[in-house]
């Protein structure tokens, strides 16, 4: 039975398959409309999700695993998702989605190709776009990570996940290469900032728990945010080393490992100490003190 006291502009979504036929209004922020009840209603427009749907496949056909080469030698890293190429793609939706698009009905929704890429990746990275099982399984690493037998076992478990994941993922390829593609891009750079606002939130509080339950803290001068950001940066780096050179054994299958676990190790065995034997030092103070007395 539908629910009658949401949205008419919800209710005529349903039969779109997830995450199409949620709420879209917090996910589409540049949307060429002035009243949030007329974005919102654009947003969870049927011909929005069909443009939606002709993104995601050119995301996945050009920059996720499998990807032609030269597709991609041929035009710059954005051509694909030109409002021509995008509109042109629609008349090969799947069904329910809408086949039937032009170039001026889509410049109705993003008066630019920036605004609709910005859009694209809010909802490409959106939580709700990950595989069915990824809260089941964030949770169950959490437990591990913040009260697990094996901690040392828990950051390997994890980190391979996380990166070998990633590698196969479009929107990570796509975060990762419009970090320098568009440079200058304002509402793109703004997507791209505010998804990682986003995903260091969650990460953030993540490390607090695992700091609170294991009684570690931080050394003195370090923040939470330096943790994350330097987790972060290692992660990015070990996935691109990892498509740009598959042979390099950053990500190790057989073994489910990969280089971000060792990594994250170390800066954990840098970052952290135990909060009742703490020495007070800045990783500079601590570093200069093993180096300096084993050259005295």
């Amino acid at each position: 039975m539908p629910n009658m006291d949401e949205p008419r502009y919800l209710r005529g979504k349903r039969h779109l398959p997830t995450p199409y036929d949620l709420d879209l209004s917090g996910v589409l922020r540049n949307l060429n409309r002035r009243t949030p009840y007329f974005r919102a209603r654009l947003a969870n427009d049927l011909m929005t999700a069909a443009y939606l749907a002709a993104g995601m496949r050119l995301l996945a056909r050009n920059l996720g695993p499998g990807a032609q080469p030269g597709d991609r030698g041929r035009r710059p890293l954005l051509g694909s998702l030109s409002q021509r190429g995008v509109t042109a793609e629609v008349a090969k939706n799947p069904p329910p989605f809408s086949r039937r698009a032009t170039v001026s009905a889509m410049r109705d929704r993003w008066k630019s190709q920036s605004d609709f890429v910005a859009d694209l990746i809010n909802f490409a990275v959106w939580r709700e776009n990950y595989r069915p099982d990824y809260r089941e399984q964030r949770a169950a690493n959490t437990k591990k990570l913040v009260s697990g037998p094996d901690f040392v076992r828990a950051v390997h478990e994890v980190t391979y996940l996380h990166t070998a994941e990633g590698v196969e993922e479009p929107s990570v390829r796509l975060g990762l290469a419009l970090m320098t593609a568009a440079e200058g891009d304002v509402e793109v750079l703004q997507a791209i900032s505010a998804m990682y606002e986003d995903y260091l939130g969650s990460w953030k509080k993540l490390y607090a728990d695992v700091l609170r339950e294991r009684g570690l803290r931080l050394r003195q001068g370090l923040t939470l945010d330096d943790l994350a950001n330097a987790l972060s940066a290692v992660n990015d780096g070990v996935i691109l080393r990892a498509i740009g050179d598959p042979s390099a054994g950053v990500i190790d299958d057989d073994k489910r490992r990969s280089l971000m676990g060792s990594v994250t190790l170390a800066v954990i065995h840098a970052f952290l100490e135990p909060e009742e034997d703490a020495s007070g030092l800045t990783l500079e103070q601590a570093v200069a003190a093993r180096f300096d007395n084993r050259s005295k």
